[in-house]
């Protein structure tokens, strides 16, 4: 694997002073030394930037910030509460966390998530992902990213609705983007008879997004079916909850 012939390359590209913030929990028991067979998925090991930290999970529920407690906890619970359990009880955690200087292909990404393959298949047992706010039990994680050619970005992004401040109408957001060193979208005003063209919009400017290319401020969106352009106006920060991630927000026309 090479950089002129990369695994996963982005068509639309341009150099950008973005950094790929990559952060995963892998939950089970390991031998004590972590040989790792992420060959098997044609992975030569994590990228520069990203490590793994290990943990006794007794010691990390200590944290402040542990993933499977507070609000995360609960709605994680909710969702899967079997694989919550067994991820609670499990020994050990592998924390598989850091930050990549945007590039012309994700590589870094498809490198990482073979070693997350490869954790599975010596003693992980589930894998949390909290930027999609997201926990898979080993077969869950496989059928959702280990698929010829690898997953879609849609199965890196969630995209979230909810009621928006005008009556009748919603907001549609993603959550995720970071993996890919972009921002994440959101689309206020929308009513409930476009929530499908909506989220249709959102999966291909996710695409867009992940294969490289940007929004500038005030870029007209054309959307088929709708008379008005939608303007791109980019906002947010790491700091925002919402997104944990800058963000380029579009207003459906009235």
């Amino acid at each position: 694997m090479t950089e002129t012939s990369p695994a996963w390359p982005r068509p639309y590209w341009t150099p950008g002073d973005e950094k790929a913030v990559l952060v995963f929990y892998v939950f089970g028991k390991f031998d004590a030394e972590l040989v790792i067979p992420s060959m098997r998925y044609q992975s030569p090991g994590l990228p520069q930037g990203i490590e793994i930290q290990r943990f006794q999970n007794a010691v990390l529920r200590q944290w402040d910030g542990y993933p499977l407690q507070s609000a995360l906890g609960e709605i994680l619970h909710t969702e899967n509460p079997e694989v919550a359990q067994q991820a609670r009880i499990a020994p050990e955690v592998l924390v598989v966390r850091g930050e990549i200087d945007d590039r012309n292909s994700l590589d870094y990404l498809h490198d990482t998530l073979g070693v997350l393959a490869g954790l599975l298949d010596v003693g992980g047992t589930s894998i949390l992902d909290p930027q999609i706010l997201s926990l898979f039990s080993a077969d869950q994680w496989r059928q959702r990213y280990l698929v010829p050619g690898g997953a879609p970005p849609r199965n890196h992004v969630l995209i979230l609705c909810n009621a928006d401040e005008t009556p009748d109408r919603s907001w549609v957001r993603t959550r995720g983007m970071r993996k890919f060193g972009r921002p994440d979208l959101s689309v206020r005003n929308v009513p409930e008879s476009e929530l499908d063209r909506a989220g249709s919009m959102c999966e291909r400017l996710m695409e867009f997004l992940s294969m490289g290319g940007h929004f500038r401020a005030g870029q007209e969106l054309a959307v088929d079916g709708l008379s008005t352009d939608m303007v791109a106006e980019p906002g947010g920060s790491a700091d925002d909850p919402q997104f944990n991630n800058t963000y380029v927000a579009f207003h459906w026309p009235d």
